[in-house]
């Protein structure tokens, strides 16, 4: 949403990396705005929605805390009165634990209203919600345990100690259920902001068609003013015509119920015009971004700089060296020796099965590019017949309705064998890259390594996936997997490798398994 001032601006990819990494660049539907949507009015929309969301928030936070603080409680000490003593002085006091669970409370609302928790920017989208929630319960659990040592008191250890983390575990669950509630709504055209677009014909076509990718994010574009545009075309293929008038800005936002102006692009705008617009603005109610020409950037790469009034915007260049590079191979090693382990139990009878099953290896080895374009062999449970290989020519000739260009995918591919299909719809076949892993040739999260062929028919920029190593799962694995075109299978691709981070790569792993459990675009 825009800010809460008319002559703040700030810039619209301005989220949380780990937040976008699975939310924004993800292909999702495209909702486009009706012309009924175009042609509302201010009265049946409610300007008060975000206040209204922000007391749905509270008051299943309270509802939370109370249950889980009384809750741990009463498991502790059970319904017996219990007092707990505040010593060091002359006259000891003792308080019951009824009244500290109302004090930590009292105190834990606080605290998430401080660090803003419940504002319209965070929630609803990304991961600093989550990340507000968390710094707000882990910095008042510090205070207390600061107060206690400062002033002695004696409590039960195990009631703090439980307390917190399950409270903020249920915090998490409530604001999930109420981000899920929310993404349904924005769905239907409702919480979100209604936005006017301002600029050039190809800014405002572009940001309208990423808007319309993620509408959880809930920016709804009701309607666009191209300055050197047609007027009363329509733009791409939505019902929104065009304007052309900067000066009838007002009376448009009014016949549209807009509550917010995102400037595209500045060409055909002087910087004191941008300014008019601004102070044309209704402060509290209607709200101006800035949406500069960057797309897919991450974050935590994003930092404003006012300079002479100037909002400087600094994008830092993604580095693949240094302390978060010794953490992803510290992690690769440490998860990939675990999960060996555990799992050797089900390799080997799943070894056995593909023996026994059908004749061949057991393991398929086939030489994938990886880090630096150096090629390597990677490893999977042989899932085909054993001459799959000789019979690839002649299946390439075949129409492939999933409609990427450069990966052969084929949905009821003839040479997967009975328990091949089986260990692929629960992507089990790539098990044995967890060796691959712990060899240092892949990652457990990256791009997916391509083959020798596939690299031939790479545009220049493509080849930047192989600035980071290849992983058993990605951003595309999460988001459609088989389904998704080339396009998108590279966009995803590549705003990893210019984003990752380590919490991404864990969001990325916890999205892998849902995707597994769906068995959604495997084959």
């Amino acid at each position: 949403m825009g800010e809460q001032h008319g002559n703040h601006k700030h810039c619209l990819q301005s989220g949380h990396l780990n937040a976008r990494l699975i939310a924004r660049v993800a292909p999702a539907r495209v909702v486009r705005v009706p012309e009924s949507a175009t042609s509302w009015t201010s009265s049946s929309v409610d300007p008060n929605w975000r206040d209204r969301y922000a007391r749905y928030l509270m008051f299943t936070d309270l509802l939370v805390l109370v249950w889980v603080v009384f809750g741990v409680q009463i498991a502790w000490f059970g319904f017996a009165a219990t007092d707990l003593t505040i010593t060091g002085s002359l006259n000891d006091v003792a308080i019951s634990y009824t009244t500290l669970s109302v004090i930590i409370i009292a105190a834990w609302m606080l605290a998430l209203g401080a660090y803003g928790t419940r504002g319209y920017r965070v929630v609803g989208t990304g991961f600093q919600e989550y990340r507000l929630v968390a710094d707000a319960t882990i910095r008042l659990f510090g205070i207390i345990a600061l107060v206690a040592f400062l002033f002695k008191i004696d409590f039960a250890r195990g009631y703090i100690l439980i307390a917190f983390p399950l409270g903020l575990l249920v915090l998490g669950a409530s604001r999930w259920m109420w981000r899920q509630w929310l993404n349904v709504q924005r769905l239907n055209q409702r919480f979100s902001s209604r936005v006017i677009l301002v600029g050039s014909l190809d800014s405002v076509t572009h940001l309208e068609q990423e808007l319309a990718r993620q509408p959880e994010a809930g920016y709804l574009v009701v309607a666009v003013c191209v300055p050197n545009g047609k007027k009363g075309s329509l733009l791409n293929d939505t019902q929104i015509r065009i304007s052309v008038d900067l000066d009838a800005l007002q009376t448009e936002m009014q016949a549209k119920a807009a509550d917010t102006v995102i400037v595209t692009s500045s060409d055909e705008l002087a910087p004191q015009r941008i300014r008019e617009l601004s102070w044309s603005l209704e402060p509290g109610r209607q709200h101006l971004v800035m949406a500069p020409s960057l797309t897919d950037i991450g974050g935590p790469r994003i930092h404003t700089r006012p300079v002479s009034g100037l909002p400087l915007i600094h994008v830092e260049t993604p580095r693949y060296e240094g302390r978060k590079l010794f953490a992803k191979r510290s992690f690769d090693i440490t998860a990939s020796a675990l999960l060996i382990m555990v799992l050797s139990p089900f390799l080997l009878a799943t070894a056995a099965g593909v023996r026994l099953s059908t004749p061949g290896a057991v393991l398929f080895r086939q030489e994938r590019i990886g880090i630096n374009g150096k090629p390597f062999q990677m490893l999977k449970f042989r899932s085909m017949v054993s001459d799959a290989e000789s019979l690839l020519s002649g299946l390439q000739s075949t129409e492939r309705p999933e409609g990427n260009t450069v990966m052969f995918k084929m949905k009821n591919d003839p040479r997967v064998t009975p328990i091949g299909r089986f260990l692929r719809r629960y992507s089990l076949d790539e098990l044995p890259q967890l060796f691959n892993v712990l060899g240092g040739t892949m990652s457990l999260v990256g791009p997916r390594p391509p083959l020798e062929r596939e690299v031939g028919q790479y545009e220049t920029h493509v080849h930047r996936r192989f600035l980071v190593k290849p992983g058993i799962t990605g951003l595309w694995q999460v988001s459609g997997r088989s389904n998704l075109s080339w396009e998108d299978t590279v966009r995803l691709d590549l705003y990893y490798v210019e984003n990752w981070s380590m919490t991404g790569d864990l969001i990325i792993l916890w999205r892998t398994a849902k995707a597994v459990l769906a068995r959604e675009g495997a084959y």
